[in-house]
């Protein structure tokens, strides 16, 4: 999941210095007044996105089949915790009754 973050950043940062390179050039058109560098972020990650769709297919499906792994073993985890629970509370429940039928 990391390595697939850290793909999708340098993916961005590359759009951002292209764009950047072409705004200052005059080859892409400037922000209006102070919105220069919000305009260059914000087309960054307009043009990232798709790239970042298309070229990261592959280490995306990496990291999806790691997190139904992880959620898989969670919810197994899970089920045990719950069984054993169970089995506490009828353990319990029958040394109560062992100690109450032996009081009567």
């Amino acid at each position: 999941m990391l390595r697939y973050t850290l793909m999708r950043l340098g993916i961005f940062a590359g759009c951002l210095v292209v764009v950047w390179g072409l705004v200052y050039s005059g080859i892409a058109p400037r922000g209006l007044g102070d919105s220069n560098y919000m305009w260059v972020v914000l087309l960054s990650l307009v043009i990232s996105a798709p790239i970042s769709f298309v070229a990261l297919r592959k280490e995306r499906d990496r990291a999806s089949a790691q997190v139904v792994q992880k959620v898989e073993r969670v919810k197994s985890n899970l089920e045990a915790n719950r069984s054993q629970e169970d089995e506490a509370v009828d353990d319990v429940a029958r040394a109560q009754g062992r100690t109450q039928g032996q009081t009567s």
